[in-house]
């Protein structure tokens, strides 16, 4: 069967396109004129000849060559086993059609008739049944997709319907952000998506609506410059929560803030507050910065003279109860023996009062020779530049003064009843 094809489509046969005596014609057979070109209604008839001799269909009414009609003959089964060779070859290609290759980071959504039916996410060769009963949807999980809200393309081409936002203290501000994501779940995102042509519409939507819910619960001051990575983590989560209530099959992967500033047509009024509070804070911080260095020395000092304070209350608390204390006992001495009590108590008072001064008391009534020494100079050299040769010198003369022979020690009673003479 396929060579008689091959020889129905052979434009090397002499006899294309004229009959060849196997068509039930009693006409001899037309040589082609090897100058003229090709009769193209002969070649038409010619072609449509042996397409039915193939088949087994005779011309006119009766058979072909006194063969029987219907395809009775060995023509008739030639004809039956190209149909079915046909038909075989039809049904492989539309199985075939059913395998298809997932490429790695790629899942395949299986429908039938249009259902879900099951998600392969293996990367590999697979087969499903070929269309019109199973058809598959090809959805890239780790493609990082982006999602820019407030412009588009770059920050110079904006987008102010997305871009102002208001702020907690009746503030705008011109935000532009970019979103990136991944698709989590390749059903959710197929079948839950709503939003027409442009599936990431609803991560835009989702995007611009939970920054405006950040940015409406923040200060200008906190959106600008103190908070800008707290605004956009905040943000992150509550897309991702908005996009999981709508079962979009979405992860937020970041959020970055490309840009935030004033509105222009405020900016020049803006920065002129913005210097003020500025210096206002600058003068603030001086004032406590003075403040911190002024108030621990006025705690300190106050602190060092409560100190002495109590040191000295303490002090003489017991200076006064050791004075009683002594008192009582020389009163308990005293009661005693009055007048050996009595002699002491001058006895010590002389002492101290004799070693605050720097007079020499001599007893007039003794005679001898006294040597004379500037004991009051020596004492004070001695009390400027310590005690040196000289003042050991005369602290030795002093004590080697010679009394008269057979002369008692004065007494210190007697020396008290002669009145002061200075040393000659």
């Amino acid at each position: 069967m396929w060579n008689n094809v091959r020889n129905i489509f052979s434009l090397n046969d002499p006899g294309w396109g004229h009959n060849q005596g196997g068509n039930g014609s009693d006409r001899p057979p037309r040589r082609p004129d090897p100058e003229g070109p090709p009769d193209l209604d002969e070649i038409w008839r010619d072609f449509n000849r042996r397409l039915n001799s193939m088949f087994g269909k005779g011309r006119g009414g009766g058979g072909d060559g006194g063969r029987p009609r219907g395809g009775e003959g060995p023509s008739g089964k030639g004809a039956a086993m190209g149909a079915a060779v046909l038909i075989l070859a039809a049904l492989l290609l539309w199985l075939g059609s059913g395998f298809y290759i997932i490429q790695e980071g790629q899942s395949s959504i299986v429908l039938r008739f249009g259902q879900y039916v099951k998600q392969i996410d293996r990367a590999g060769f697979t087969w499903r049944l070929p269309y019109p009963i199973e058809t598959n949807e090809i959805v890239n999980r780790q493609q990082l997709r982006t999602v820019e809200i407030g412009y588009r393309n770059g920050l110079r081409n904006k987008n102010p319907r997305e871009s102002l936002m208001l702020t907690q203290d009746q503030s705008i501000v011109d935000m532009q952000f970019a979103v990136q994501y991944r698709v989590g779940n390749p059903k959710d995102y197929l079948f839950n998506n709503n939003l027409g042509p442009v599936p990431e519409e609803i991560a835009r939507q989702a995007s611009e609506t939970a920054m405006r819910e950040v940015v409406g619960r923040s200060s200008i001051d906190q959106v600008l410059y103190e908070e800008k990575d707290i605004v956009a983590r905040k943000a992150r989560e509550l897309i991702q929560a908005l996009l999981d209530r709508y079962g979009a099959g979405v992860t937020i992967i970041d959020v970055t803030i490309q840009q935030v500033q004033p509105p222009e047509q405020v900016q020049e009024a803006f920065e002129d507050a913005n210097k003020a509070a500025q210096d206002r804070q600058r003068l603030i911080n001086e004032g406590q910065a003075y403040a911190n260095d002024v108030i621990p020395k006025a705690g300190g000092a106050a602190a060092r003279v409560t100190q002495e304070a109590d040191g000295y209350r303490q002090r003489i608390i017991a200076a006064a109860t050791g004075d009683a204390s002594r008192f009582k006992q020389v009163l308990a001495e005293y009661s005693k023996a009055p007048q050996v009590t009595r002699e002491r108590m001058y006895l010590e008072t002389m002492q101290q009062v004799f070693s605050n001064v720097s007079k020499l008391y001599v007893d007039s009534k003794s005679s001898g020779n006294l040597l004379y020494l500037p004991l009051d100079k020596l004492i004070q050299r001695s009390d400027a530049g310590g005690p040196g040769p000289s003042a050991a010198a005369a602290s030795g003369a002093a004590q080697s003064v010679p009394t008269p022979a057979g002369s008692a020690p004065a007494d210190p009673r007697e020396l008290s009843r002669n009145r002061e003479r200075p040393v000659r």
